[in-house]
C-alpha cells in the first residue's frame, strides 16, 4: 500500500499569505491600511514565539501591527481599559489577546471586551453564534476554518462523509463540528465528538472517513485507531523528550504519524501541518475586517 499524500499547511499558507497581501494592496490603494493589534501578559516563552511568527507574517503581507506588552501582574481593569481603547480607534482592524492568561485574569471577560467587529479570532461570542447560524458577515475561530481551508484546497471530500473529531475545545472541537455540520459546500458532513467521557472511542474512530485529532495527548491516535484510506488532520502540539536534540525535546501531534501515513490516504505533517493555516486564516481575517470596516 502506498503511503499518505501529504496535506501540507506550509505550501496553502503560502498560497492565502499571496493571497491576503494582494487584498492587503487594494485596499492601500483605497487609503485603508490594514492594522492589527496583538497583546500579550507575563513571560511566558511559548507566547512570545507565537505573537513573534504571527507579527512576522503580518508585516511579510504588509499588515501593520503593534504588540502590547503587559507584566503578570497586570489587574484586570487595565486590560479591559486597553481593549476599550482599541475598540474605539477606528484605524486598528483587529484585536488579538494571545492565550493563556495569568489566572488572575478572566479570560470570558477579555474575550466578551473585544469589538465582535475587531475579533480576529472568532472567539467572541457574537461570532461563534453568527458562525453557527452560518452567517457570513463574522470571523470564524482561526483553527477550524484553516482546517476547512486545507481540505478544500486538496479537494478532499467533505459533503456525505464520516467526520470524528477526538475533543470538544472551544478552540478546535466545538466550532470545527459546528464548521463541518453547514448546509453549504465543503460542509454537509456527519459529525461525531469523541472526548474524554466517550466509550468506545477506537470504534468511533475507526468509522471515520475524516478523523481530527484535537486532543493535545502526544501520539495518543495510533494505528488502530484509524480506517484504512481515511483522511488523517493532526491539531495536537506536545513535546516529548528528545535527547538528540539541541532543546532537549521535540514537537510531536496526537498522531503517531510514521505508523498511521502507512494506511491512510492523507494526513497533515506536523509541525507544518494546522500550525500555518491558523495563522494564515488570522491574517485573512484581519483583511476582512478592514473590509467590513468601511462604510
Amino acid at each position: 500500500m502506498e503511503e499518505a499524500q501529504l496535506l501540507d499547511g506550509r505550501y496553502v499558507a503560502g498560497q492565502i499569505h499571496r493571497e491576503t497581501m494582494e487584498a492587503v494592496q487594494r485596499l492601500r490603494r483605497k487609503g485603508i491600511l490594514p492594522c492589527v493589534v496583538f497583546i500579550r501578559v507575563g513571560n511566558h516563552p511559548p507566547s512570545e514565539l507565537y505573537v513573534r511568527m504571527k507579527q512576522k507574517k503580518a508585516q511579510e503581507v504588509g499588515i501593520q501591527s503593534e504588540v502590547i506588552s503587559f507584566p503578570e501582574d497586570v489587574s484586570q481593569k487595565e486590560v479591559l481599559d486597553n481593549l476599550n481603547r482599541l475598540n474605539l480607534d477606528p484605524s486598528i482592524h483587529g484585536i488579538l489577546v494571545q492565550l493563556p492568561l495569568p489566572s488572575h485574569l478572566s479570560e470570558k471577560q477579555i474575550a466578551l471586551a473585544i469589538n465582535p467587529k475587531k475579533d480576529i479570532d472568532g472567539f467572541h461570542p457574537l461570532n461563534l453564534g453568527k458562525m453557527l447560524l452560518g452567517e457570513k458577515d463574522c470571523f470564524y475561530p482561526c483553527t477550524p476554518l484553516g482546517i476547512q481551508e486545507l481540505l478544500k484546497r486538496y479537494k478532499i471530500e467533505i459533503e456525505g462523509k464520516e467526520v470524528v473529531i477526538l475533543g470538544r475545545s472551544n478552540i478546535v472541537g466545538k466550532p470545527l463540528a459546528a464548521l463541518f455540520l453547514q448546509k453549504s459546500k465543503y460542509a454537509n458532513a456527519t459529525v461525531t465528538v469523541v472526548h474524554s467521557f466517550s466509550q468506545n472511542i477506537k470504534e468511533h474512530c475507526r468509522q471515520a472517513d475524516i478523523l481530527i485529532a484535537a486532543m493535545g495527548k502526544a501520539r495518543f491516535v495510533t494505528r488502530d485507531f484509524v480506517k484504512p484510506k481515511a483522511v488523517v488532520v493532526d491539531v495536537g502540539v506536545s513535546r516529548i523528550a528528545d535527547s538528540s536534540s539541541p532543546q532537549g525535546y521535540r514537537i510531536v501531534g496526537d498522531v503517531d504519524f510514521d505508523e498511521i501515513k502507512k494506511i491512510a490516504s492523507w494526513i497533515t505533517p506536523n509541525p507544518g501541518g494546522v500550525g500555518p493555516m491558523t495563522i494564515a486564516m488570522l491574517l485573512a481575517n484581519t483583511v476582512k475586517a478592514a473590509e467590513l470596516s468601511q462604510p
